[in-house]
């Protein structure tokens, strides 16, 4: 059997956030005097006016309600897949949670969404960055394909303005927090179902994982499971970009060739989006033409591991594929790690 992915789609939160005013609030919460928690040293920093947006290339990102939590966005667009597809909760055999983001350490926040569905599947998550949910789906193939699961739905809720790093004491630490300033929250789910024919054909992953240092959220676990400092984003975006520049292309390479594919042969190229510049880059270093891609980085931000499948259903949404069209995901995720799926709707 095959594993075929049979509907898709994304939930953002309705409000947003413009980098002019993640900018306005920084220098904000910079200049204001410590409090009894305890505030940046020495204070009034002040990022230079449209920085976030000129290195970039995001206006605007989408910020979930205080009252909201990972598992709700997850919820919110399983909710509209299994309505794509006429399907109740109770008709997935599996759910997968595949995200950065959770709500709690322990439980799974599968068990969670799966609550708050109805489901009453199995469930686990998975997570590594921003390639959990290419995991996910990763992990859907294979117990698909060896008989042991026949519906699973693959969901992600990625809450990353949770950990963000607002007052700021000087442009050192602005840098290390720099990356925190592209996130924005949202969800995404995927029905993948066994099919006879068409589905995923050719999936491959790979890990530069000596690179691991290079951008973390280091709060919450064994390292550090109780300091305020350490649940913020820190991370080098230079040594990133070099990263996955140099682990890369040979990834993608290898899987045309043993394909026997070009670009021009799929519909539609979905590509993790962090920063318009760096995808622009990525996109010339790999030869993927530009009118394969759908571009959500300018009003949506890097929506983290659901910005594969939001880029999915955004290129159905306007037509850009359909049934029948093959479709390639190409994962990029902190570690390192990288990933690519090809699939036939």
């Amino acid at each position: 059997m095959r594993a075929r992915i049979t509907a898709v789609a994304a939930h953002l939160p309705a409000r947003t956030v413009t980098s002019a005013e993640v900018e306005a609030r920084i220098a904000a919460e910079s200049a204001a005097p410590p409090g009894p928690e305890g505030g940046p040293e020495g204070g009034g920093y002040r990022p230079p006016p449209t920085i976030v947006e000129r290195l970039t290339g995001i206006r605007r990102r989408h910020v979930m309600r205080d009252d909201e939590q990972a598992s709700d966005l997850a919820v919110a667009a399983a909710r509209r897949a299994l309505a794509e597809r006429g399907l109740p909760a109770t008709g997935v055999d599996l759910l997968i949670f595949g995200s950065a983001s959770q709500d709690l350490v322990e439980p799974a926040t599968a068990h969670i969404v799966a609550a708050k569905l109805g489901a009453t599947c199995p469930v686990f998550d998975v997570k590594n960055a921003c390639n959990s949910f290419l995991n996910g789906l990763q992990m859907a193939d294979a117990l698909i394909r060896t008989g042991q699961h026949e519906r699973v739905l693959v969901c992600t809720g990625e809450s990353p303005s949770r950990a963000i790093r607002w007052q700021v004491r000087d442009r050192a630490q602005f840098a290390d927090a720099f990356a925190g300033y592209t996130l924005s929250d949202g969800g995404a789910a995927m029905l993948v179902e066994a099919a006879p024919d068409g589905g995923i054909f050719y999936r491959d992953f790979a890990a530069v994982s000596s690179a691991w240092q290079i951008g973390t959220l280091p709060g919450g676990g064994s390292m550090h499971p109780r300091d305020p400092e350490r649940t913020y984003f820190s991370g080098d975006g230079r040594r990133l970009k070099e990263a996955f520049v140099a682990g890369g292309p040979e990834l993608f390479d290898t899987a045309l060739k043993k394909t026997g594919l070009t670009w021009d042969d799929f519909a539609f190229v979905a590509i993790h989006q962090v920063t318009v510049p760096y995808l622009e880059t990525l996109r010339a270093t790999l030869g993927i033409p530009a009118d394969r891609l759908v571009v959500t980085l300018p009003e949506h931000g890097n929506v983290a591991s659901a910005g594969l499948p939001l880029q999915l259903a955004t290129a159905l949404a306007e037509g850009r594929c359909r049934p029948g069209d093959r479709i390639a995901l190409a994962g990029l995720a902190g570690g390192i790690s990288l990933g690519v799926v090809f699939a036939e709707l």
